[in-house]
């Protein structure tokens, strides 16, 4: 997330009119003042049309790409009531607004799952004929809902079991464990890391059904009090801690017409975690990236899906410090023996052609580009598109790579974070971006030209009603004198260099996290900006540890949690300490989850910077935190008893100088609230005195409208300490 240092100055105007943002929009401010956009834009197959959700949201429309095109309406949210009362006359159907969630599957039918009242509705609909075709109707109270790719069955869950449902009505009930510690088919599979987001695959012959099968029988519960009783009571999570039992995972294939089932022969030791699941386009094969508890030797396995039996090992890939797969394999269309795959081996994630013998074809990696989001192939099947992270960690471009030959194209070039994609014949780009000092763009490029049809350039959405700050980033090194680093600092309402201004810094600081990016208001939140307005210097920035900068500034970090990560803030600290209208005497921290173990470590190893301190939800000693995270940045307490001592705040609380708030959600099913219970308990025996507030019914998040009384309570903490202005 940083670059090059830039400069850009919003107008920070008390214009009449204008004023600051209220607390309530500190979490709701969002909505009101987003900058204008456009609703579910996609391009529609073969055509050089796109299409989205009109500004009333009552209608799907299309534009063409070229400038003179004109707004068409496919389709609106009462042609679609229609034809669903049509189809289905005795269900109640409650829409309102078109769904945003529409996919094409042609250049004339999208794809449409909606709700009545009494059964869940997937199915196609002409956008031309304005008819339902393939309906397959399934409960309503199911979860990661899996479509077959010929859309004739759909599976989901119902609680931890898998049930299937075909075109004709026709229920299955896959799994009927009645053990709760047995959960299939579920994302929540090794604790949705490794990039796990699904627990169900459909083979591309829609005949077989892969899905996780997780049991946790042997993993220790933890108890969650629920105060909504008149005597409270206990709700039991399986929790696996570091260094403790963990779960227990298989594979099983099921197939629908014999009712068969094969569980995948994934070996030993049954304590490992099994990733990036893919089908083979035949259907025959099953590939599985199994990854040891250690997380540091990955195995890519090719199994046969008649008999689970493993055919071979691909390739492996190991570690000193971690390996950590994040994505399935993506099958090139134009030959089914090749797949791409995605590693950071060699410093930075990249895309490697392979064959299903495990033959490395070729490397696709441009210089240090960074691969962040896969997107499509080319019509031809000879080209793969991507987002790729630039400009140290800053900006998001438009790239495309030829198989053959590797050959590596930008194709968006305004500095900033781009959303983009081609059509489908690839001449043109559907763009959308934003930076710094530019709240939205939405254009249509075309390639060979490179002539460009703006749709939107949105305004400043705060201009005339809310007092915008004047933000900058400023360029920084990490402490080894290694990386550029980028802060974003954000001034006070008619900053004046001349007069003196506390601080909060905001910091999170955690892995597959970045703060600062070239984007509107420089990724800033609403609070950040509220602060701000409250006459406060606010300040972050990323540290190593953190995304989008390669495997050695994230692997910094390994078996020593908040050492580097702090000795790079710190860098943000003394540039702060040098400008003259930075208050030293008056500086906060704030963070969240690791943001909160970052803002208790500096209250106790750096205890003479801050003043005052809100650490929300904090990682106290990672003993307590769980096996799938923790123990791939600081492996267990057993093997690493010196990294657990030095990184736990619990025999450190007789450091503690300034004011301490320490915030808990009590239904945190993350960080634990044992995390800050014992740290209170530790300042107790240590004579230090700790504020501490706790929301009873919240995870470990505080959302909704008890956000805005979260932050009302940290402005207040700063303002009582730091001796700001008064908040609204």
């Amino acid at each position: 997330m940083r670059r090059i240092a830039l400069l850009f100055l919003l107008a920070s105007t008390t214009a009449y009119g204008q004023r600051n943002l209220n607390l309530e929009e500190t979490v709701f401010g969002s909505r009101t003042y987003a900058p204008t956009s456009l609703v579910s834009p996609n391009w529609i197959p073969t055509l050089n049309n796109i299409s989205y959700l009109d500004a009333s949201y009552q209608n799907l429309v299309s534009k063409g790409a070229d400038k003179n095109g004109q707004e068409e309406i496919l389709v609106s949210k009462q042609d679609l009531e229609n034809a669903l009362k049509t189809q289905w006359p005795q269900e109640t159907f409650s829409l309102r607004m078109f769904p945003y969630d529409y996919k094409w599957k042609d250049d004339k039918t999208i794809l449409l799952e909606i709700d009545g009242k009494s059964k869940a509705y997937t199915f196609d609909f002409d956008t031309r004929l304005k008819t339902i075709s393939n309906a397959i109707l399934s409960d309503l109270n199911g979860k990661n809902k899996e479509i077959s790719p010929d859309r004739t069955k759909v599976a989901y869950l119902i609680d931890n079991n898998i049930f299937l449902v075909d075109s004709n009505g026709k229920t299955i009930a896959v799994t009927n464990d009645k053990d709760p510690g047995i959960v299939n088919g579920s994302d929540y599979t090794h604790r949705q890391e490794f990039g796990i987001n699904k627990g169900l695959w459909w083979s591309p012959q829609n005949d077989q059904l892969i899905y996780y099968r997780k049991d946790e029988t042997m993993v220790t519960k933890y108890p969650l009090v629920q105060w909504s009783t008149r005597v409270a009571e206990t709700k039991d999570i399986y929790y696996p801690m570091a260094g403790m039992k963990s779960e227990e995972v298989t594979l099983v294939i099921y197939n629908p017409s014999t009712g068969s089932k094969v569980t995948l022969l994934t070996g030993e030791p049954k304590e490992q975690f099994l990733t990036s699941v893919t089908w083979d386009p035949s259907g025959a094969f099953v590939y599985v990236g199994v990854l040891n508890r250690g997380q540091d030797h990955l195995k890519m396995n090719k199994y046969d899906a008649k008999s689970g039996a493993l055919i071979k090992t691909l390739f492996e890939e190991t570690a000193t410090t971690w390996v950590e797969p994040q994505n399935p394999l993506t099958f090139t269309p134009n030959n089914p023996q090749h797949f791409l795959y995605q590693s950071d081996k060699d410093g930075f994630n990249q895309l490697y052609l392979y064959d299903t013998d495990g033959k490395l074809i070729r490397k696709l990696g441009h210089k240090e580009l960074i691969v962040k989001d896969l997107l499509t192939f080319s019509s031809k099947g000879d080209k793969v598109s991507y987002i790729g992270v630039t400009n140290d960690g800053l900006d998001r471009q438009l790239f495309e790579v030829e198989l053959k030959s590797g050959k590596t194209t930008q194709l968006t070039t305004e500095s900033g974070t781009h959303t983009a994609s081609l059509n489908s014949n690839g001449t043109y780009i559907l763009d959308q971006y934003s930076d710094l000092s530019t709240p939205n763009v939405i254009q249509i490029k075309e390639i060979k030209s490179g002539k460009k049809n703006i749709l939107i350039q949105a305004q400043n959405p705060f201009q005339g009603k809310i007092n915008t700050p004047k933000i900058d980033f400023v360029q920084l090194t990490t402490a080894d004198g290694q990386t550029p680093l980028t802060g974003r600092i954000i001034y006070p309402n008619d900053f004046d260099p001349n007069k003196k201004y506390p601080v909060m810094y905001y910091l999170y600081g955690g892995s597959h996290s970045q703060l600062v990016t070239n984007r509107w208001l420089g990724g800033a939140g609403y609070f950040d900006i509220y602060m701000a307005q409250q006459g406060y210097i606010v300040f972050t920035m990323d540290n190593r540890g953190t995304d989008a900068r390669g495997r050695a500034f994230a692997t910094a970090t390994h078996r020593q949690l908040g050492q580097a990560e702090m000795a790079d803030q710190m860098k943000g600290i003394e540039f702060l300490k040098s400008k003259p209208y930075v208050d030293k005497e008056r500086m906060g921290i704030f963070g969240w989850s690791f943001g909160g173990f970052m803002t208790t470590s500096f209250m106790l190893h750096h205890n003479e910077i801050f003043k005052a301190a809100v650490a929300g939800g904090p990682v106290i000693d990672w003993k307590y935190y769980e096996v799938m995270y923790g123990e791939r940045y600081m492996d267990t307490p057993q093997d690493n008893p010196q990294g657990y001592k030095l990184t736990s705040l619990l025999d450190k609380a007789d450091r503690l100088k300034g004011d301490l708030l320490i915030i808990h959600g009590a239904q945190d099913p993350v960080v634990v609230q044992q995390h800050s219970m014992e740290f209170i308990e530790a300042c107790i025996k240590a004579g230090k005195q700790v504020d501490y507030f706790l929301y009873p019914t919240h995870e470990h998040n505080v959302m909704g409208k008890d956000r805005i009384h979260m932050y009302e309570k940290i402005a207040k903490y700063f303002d009582l300490h730091l001796h700001s202005s008064s908040t609204n």
